[in-house]
C-alpha cells in the first residue's frame, strides 16, 4: 500500500473510531473545511465541515451501536459499509469519501432500513443474519 494510501486509511480507522465513540471534534478532523457530503435519498448537502459538524452533532436519536462491515479503497477514493444503530433500529448505510490532500472532499451517504427476506428466493440464498 502507498504511503499516501496508509495515510488515509489511518485516518478513516481514527474517524469511524471517533463516531462510534461520539466524539465529535476526532469525527470531523477527517474533512477538508471546504468538504461537502450529500445525502441523495433525501436529496440534502451539506456544505462545510462546520456545517456537517453541526449537523451531527444535533441529530435527535444519538447512535447507540456502530458496525464497519467493510472498509476498502484507493488512490483519492474510498467507501466503507456499516451499519448505524439509532433507537435501537439498525440503518444499514454506505460512505463514499474523496479525498484531497489527505482529507475528505466530498461525502456520499446512503441509508438502508433492513427487510424481510423474501420466502420464493430461499432456494437460491444463504442467511447471513
Amino acid at each position: 500500500m502507498p504511503n499516501e494510501e496508509k495515510q488515509i486509511r489511518e485516518a478513516l480507522d481514527a474517524h469511524w473510531r471517533a463516531s462510534a465513540a461520539g466524539d465529535l471534534n476526532a469525527e470531523h478532523d477527517i474533512y477538508q473545511d471546504d468538504a461537502v457530503c450529500d445525502y441523495p435519498q433525501s436529496g440534502e448537502r451539506i456544505f462545510g465541515r462546520k456545517n456537517l459538524q453541526a449537523l451531527r452533532s444535533h441529530h435527535p436519536g444519538k447512535p447507540s451501536g456502530f458496525n464497519i462491515r467493510r472498509l476498502t479503497g484507493n488512490g483519492n477514493l474510498w467507501i466503507t459499509e456499516y451499519t448505524i444503530n439509532y433507537q435501537g433500529k439498525p440503518a444499514y448505510t454506505v460512505s463514499i469519501m474523496e479525498f484531497r490532500d489527505g482529507k475528505v472532499v466530498h461525502e456520499t451517504q446512503y441509508f438502508a432500513d433492513p427487510f424481510e427476506a423474501p420466502a420464493w428466493r430461499k432456494q437460491w440464498v444463504q442467511q447471513t443474519a
